[in-house]
């Protein structure tokens, strides 16, 4: 049975740092496309950030966390995690970590339909 599991959330300030982690059983996360997405209150489940590990590992971000978020993956330990920096009250959601039916690449990354596993997800808060 496959279950990804996202400890690390939380409430931080406006401009503090939080990292998520996603621990990966019954699948080997390199296999896969991983990605991070968010769903605010009242909002479509978006894009975060992506990584896979075809020929070396590549990142993917969307626009709004370039700069501040980073995506990166441990093999050893099967996982994948989401270290955010310089958090703003927008950044505030539920985060969830997925992997992919298959290569990601381009607008790929920002469809739900595109992955196949989900964690259950984890709230961040950021106040202002």
């Amino acid at each position: 049975q496959v279950q990804l599991v996202e400890p690390g959330g939380g409430l931080v300030q406006a401009g503090g740092s939080l990292r998520l982690s996603c621990a990966a059983s019954g699948l080997t996360l390199s296999s896969y496309a991983m990605g991070w997405l968010r769903q605010a209150p009242g909002k479509e489940r978006e894009f975060v950030a992506g990584i896979r590990w075809s020929g070396g590992s590549t990142t993917y971000y969307a626009d709004s966390v370039k700069g501040r978020f980073t995506i990166s993956g441990d093999n050893a330990k099967n996982a994948v995690y989401l270290q955010m920096n310089s958090l703003i009250p927008e950044d505030t959601a539920v985060y969830y970590c997925a992997a992919g039916r298959g290569p990601l690449y381009g607008d790929l990354w920002y469809r739900t339909g595109s992955y196949k596993y989900w964690g259950q997800g984890t709230q961040v808060t950021v106040s202002s």
